[in-house]
């Protein structure tokens, strides 16, 4: 699924992608500067960031280091968390954020998320003429429900819209994303680029030996991965990746990348060294044996429909 996203001068986007949430925030310019560089030099090629990172650091950084690259990178970053879906707020956004980067295109502006509130027609109008002026080049849905998703996508295509990129939460322990948006994904010609596979940091074990991290620190993270059959559960992978040779983190992102419709996992990390196992999943395949014991660890999702029998 990644040849449906290119950067400008037709390089495909990588097997994972980085998300540059950190940089300006929890990683000051010398340690974003060092992710950038790892990232780059292990083939990433899709970098992702949003309006609203580190008020605004995390666009500015991303693009001052990907600018002697631009041409062949994949910029995306995301309008409309707050403020809602209008017109104004779009158009606004994306103008701010082709600023800060100092590029005059976009690669890819997704929506952060659902707005109830405003017509969707208002909305995708306004993304189609940001794409029918050159603004951007790819437009993407984060944090959509599938009905919400298959919505967007028929309003988008009365104006000639393409949804190109879907941005769900997926992991070895939140795995809604595979009941119907994966499925929606792929049947709607979507990349998806799911974010949090290592869950908050729960998945690379570090909080199993008292660490620090979202979960300590974020009172949401916290809240998302509070019941005990997920920390039990990243217990168990950590023995398996134990076992295996591998830092928990490389299985996890790698088990994330494996799904059969083919997603590609936002990697991040506060450091270079804190990114480097899960870069390693670039270069490492799980086998279909080691994929079905991850999936075990937690019950899967029930199937969308009450037909189970026809599954």
């Amino acid at each position: 699924m990644t040849d449906l996203l290119t950067s400008p001068d037709g390089t495909p986007a990588s097997r994972l992608a980085f998300g540059t949430m950190q940089f300006g925030g929890r990683a000051d310019r010398d340690a974003s500067q060092a992710m950038f560089d790892a990232a780059l030099a292990a083939g990433i090629t899709h970098f992702d960031t949003a309006h609203v990172y580190t008020n605004g650091a995390s666009e500015i950084l991303l693009g001052e280091m990907a600018a002697p690259h631009r041409d062949r990178l994949i910029i995306a970053t995301k309008s409309a968390f707050e403020g809602g879906s209008t017109r104004e707020t779009i158009l606004n956004s994306a103008e701010t954020s082709r600023q800060r980067m100092n590029t005059d295109v976009i690669d890819a502006l997704y929506l952060h998320r659902y707005d109830a509130e405003t017509d969707m027609r208002i909305t995708f109008e306004a993304l189609a003429e940001l794409k029918n002026k050159g603004i951007i080049r790819y437009v993407g849905i984060s944090n959509f429900a599938a009905w919400q998703a298959a919505k967007a996508a028929h309003i988008a295509a009365t104006f000639e819209l393409k949804i190109t990129l879907i941005q769900p939460m997926y992991n070895v322990v939140k795995r809604q994303a595979e009941v119907e948006i994966l499925p929606m994904a792929q049947d709607y010609g979507m990349l998806c680029a799911p974010y949090s596979p290592l869950g908050g940091g729960l998945l690379t074990g570090k909080y199993a030996g008292g660490g620090a991290g979202r979960l300590t620190e974020d009172e949401s993270y916290a809240a998302r991965y509070r019941f005990a059959h997920m920390h039990d559960a990243a217990i168990e992978l950590g023995e398996i990746a134990a076992r295996e040779g591998l830092h928990p983190a490389t299985l996890a992102v790698a088990w994330a990348a494996a799904h059969s419709t083919g997603p590609t996992p936002i990697i991040s990390a506060r450091s270079a060294s804190q990114l480097e196992p899960s870069l390693a999943a670039m270069d490492y395949s799980i086998t279909p044996e080691l994929y079905a014991e991850l999936a075990s660890l937690v019950p899967a999702p029930p199937p969308a429909t009450d037909r189970a029998e026809e599954q």
